[in-house]
């Protein structure tokens, strides 16, 4: 059952173009949306099973190992499926999100044809992204990491024909070629180091502090004193391997510096870009670090950088999304945003936190992705929202799960108040607020960069709202503004979009709440067992971890005695929170919701706000601050320069000159010359026969003489 979780998916994006060719495209809809419907039911079935939910120790770490794939001497990589807490949830959202889209794509796709290649590409994207998340080796980790890379390409180009389509699946795949290019070292770092790619091989020794020789050399020191030499200098070996890592993690998770491809890859279908963004590649940075949070435990430098990339992620993102008019754009610089929050947490060391909100992200950003679809499809493929307005007279239901999505994502809930031991709010109250209090009680410990994150976290929040809440405002409030005939006749939506909407509102609305307990509250510890690390787990076990009760001491919100506070306030988790801190990102979301209502329910939605068209900051956050300017002057013109001068001087008027074209050319040039002999005279050809004759006599009386 274990390997089949990943290998159905596989099987769909084999069999679906032979079976629609066959059948019909039909008929490889229901294939692959049904193999997908039966590995999500097998992936709930694994999260129960080797987890503590269904009240007992879970199964702990199992590794079901299918085929050998590389050996070479004392180096073995094998082919995988390992399960824990980290991988069963990855499963569940990946396999629960992917089924979805694909049932949503059976009605979204009826009209544009050539559904059997792209539910082919579907379902090939998310066996990569399986066994990503299932490998047991870094080896593995990477092809999984190249096959959604692979298949994010085919899917973001999916409509060839289109320019623009192609140009954006080309501009995804070289971006996270340089991510890759720091994964690919880090691999070969982590093996130098260690002489394994094994997970279980690096955890444990870096855990223990174990003695380590490098390849090839003669001498070695234990892991949290080891150097290596990198670009010249000697560095910390973990720091090096863990600054590699996240690099990787930067490109396929759209951070700082390496996000410019997320917003073009909304080029690809609708439901590609909530497969992408809600479950599969852009959370496949969040699993790695979350995956080797021991390596980053104990490389404070590279956890530090993490915090960094990813509070500025989460800042930078949110002042895109204010002015964006794409409807897509505005949800993708949003996720780009909300990686951002679970980039810092694994920085501040809170990975349940971050992978709590990877899971409830998945629940709400998939709704508004799939719900805007429903949208676009209405308004005849129109996605600006300024050309919009009074959408919900057309489409009342969607309207209403947009909203629930915006509730979830913005943070709505009701700090101190609880529900059956969990927080009561949407799912993005309660995992993002978690986030918050982490980074905060991280900065109290001296982590580095934690008041940084808390602040920029909050200053997030207010624009996530802001921005979450104009989206519904102008799209489906007010008059409207779209031409007359689409006003009267709006596109019909059909049900097999709607349908996957629900569960997905269900789990906006209540996943915070339902999953609190085990994957951040009282149970947590048991829930991940041994998938995440902990480096201080021995000093909060006398300290419970919570959320969010209203008290003046705090451990992760709940109220503890002033031993246990004494005892829980060590680097990790169980630090104190002020009430404030506890208030702040409620208050966050309710100031951004209310600028936000302000200026667009009050006259026209239009108008000019603070931030007018003309002005310098307008510019420049309009311009998503003007990264793809600034890549197109220093690396994509001079890119063009160098490869046109290769070509012209380089290729042609050097290695072809004298090469193929010069011999080509001489020859030419003797034929022409030759030629001119023929002149065509008989008396020509017999005074050539006479002197070749005279030649040829000569030259046989001197070997005569001789």
């Amino acid at each position: 059952m274990e390997s089949f979780v990943v290998l159905l998916p596989l099987f769909g994006a084999l069999l679906a173009m032979p079976v629609g060719r066959a059948i019909g495209p039909r008929a490889a809809e229901l294939l692959t949306t049904g193999l997908l419907l039966l590995a999500a039911v097998i992936a709930w079935v694994l999260l129960f099973d080797v987890t503590s939910l269904m009240g007992n120790d879970g199964g702990g770490v199992r590794t079901i190992e299918l085929f050998t794939w590389i050996t070479s001497g004392g180096f073995k990589a094998v082919g995988a499926v390992r399960l824990d807490a980290l991988s069963a949830v990855m499963l569940v959202v990946v396999n629960s999100v992917s089924f979805l889209v694909h049932w949503y794509s059976m009605g979204y796709m009826k009209d544009y044809g050539e559904q059997s290649r792209f539910f082919a590409y579907l379902s090939l994207f998310t066996f990569a992204m399986l066994t990503l998340v299932t490998a047991d080796n870094f080896l593995q980790l990477f092809f999984g990491w190249e096959g959604v890379g692979l298949a994010s390409y085919l899917l973001i180009g999916f409509w060839f024909k289109k320019k623009s389509a192609n140009d954006a699946a080309i501009k995804a795949f070289i971006v996270n070629r340089v991510g890759d290019f720091g994964f690919a070292l880090g691999i070969v770092a982590v093996f130098y180091v260690f002489g394994s790619v094994e997970f279980d091989t690096v955890f444990n020794a870096v855990a223990a502090n174990a003695d380590i020789t490098p390849f090839g050399q003669s001498a070695g020191a234990p892991i949290q004193e080891l150097t290596i030499n990198f670009l010249g200098q000697n560095w910390h070996a973990r720091t090096v391997i863990g600054v590699l890592l996240f690099i990787g993690a930067m490109g396929k998770s759209a951070q700082f510096f390496l996000h410019t491809w997320l917003p073009d890859a909304m080029e690809g279908p609708t439901p590609v870009s909530a497969l992408i963004h809600a479950a599969t590649m852009v959370t496949a940075g969040v699993y790695l670090v979350s995956r080797c949070s021991v390596i980053y435990e104990y490389a404070p430098g590279a956890a530090a950088m993490v915090t960094l990339v990813g509070a500025v992620t989460a800042f930078f993102a949110a002042t895109v999304a204010l002015l964006q008019d794409d409807i897509k754009k505005v949800i993708a610089y949003s996720t780009c945003s909300q990686l951002g929050y679970m980039f810092f947490a694994a920085g501040v060391g809170a990975y349940d936190a971050a992978m709590f909100h990877l899971f409830t992200h998945a629940f709400f950003k998939a709704l508004l992705f799939l719900g805007s679809g429903a949208v676009i499809i209405a308004m005849h493929h129109e996605q600006d929202i300024k050309k919009m307005g009074g959408v919900r007279d057309v489409l009342p239901f969607t309207h209403i799960l947009m909203v629930i999505g915006t509730i979830a994502i913005t943070g709505v809930g009701i700090p101190g108040l609880y529900l059956f031991g969990a927080p009561f709010g949407a799912a993005g109250f309660v995992s993002k607020d978690m986030i918050l209090e982490g980074a905060f009680a991280a900065g109290e410990v001296g982590r580095t960069f934690g008041y940084f994150a808390f602040i920029l976290g909050l200053l997030a929040a207010v624009m996530t709202a802001f921005y979450s809440w104009r989206l519904i405002f102008l799209t489906f409030w007010g008059p409207s503004r779209a031409p007359e005939a689409v006003r009267k006749h709006p596109h019909a939506v059909p049900d097999a979009m709607m349908a996957p909407l629900i569960p997905l509102a269900i789990g906006a609305l209540v996943a915070g709440m339902a999953f609190y307990g085990q994957f951040v509250g009282d149970n947590s510890r048991e829930f991940w067992g041994d998938a995440l690390y902990f480096k201080t787990a021995e000093h909060v076990e006398a300290a419970p971890s919570a959320g969010h009760a209203a008290t003046d001491e705090t451990v992760h919100g709940a109220p503890v005695e002033a031993s246990a506070q004494e005892d829980a306030g060590v680097e990790g988790e169980g630090h104190h929170v002020p009430t404030w801190v506890l208030w702040a990102p409620f208050l966050a979301m309710l100031s951004g919701a209310l600028i936000a209502a302000n200026h667009y329910l009050r006259g026209d939605p239009l108008k000019p706000g603070l931030l007018r068209e003309g002005g310098m900051i307008y510019g420049f956050l309009k311009n998503k601050w003007y990264f793809d300017e600034i890549y197109d002057f220093l690396l994509v013109k001079p890119a063009f320069r160098i490869g046109r001068l290769f070509w012209l001087e380089g290729d042609g008027k050097t290695i072809d000159a004298v090469g193929p074209d010069g011999i080509a050319a001489g020859v030419a040039a003797g034929a022409r010359r030759i030629v001119k002999i023929q002149s065509g005279y008989l008396y020509h050809y017999a005074f050539a026969m006479l002197i070749g004759i005279a030649v040829f006599i000569t030259f046989v009386l001197i070997r005569a003489g001789g």
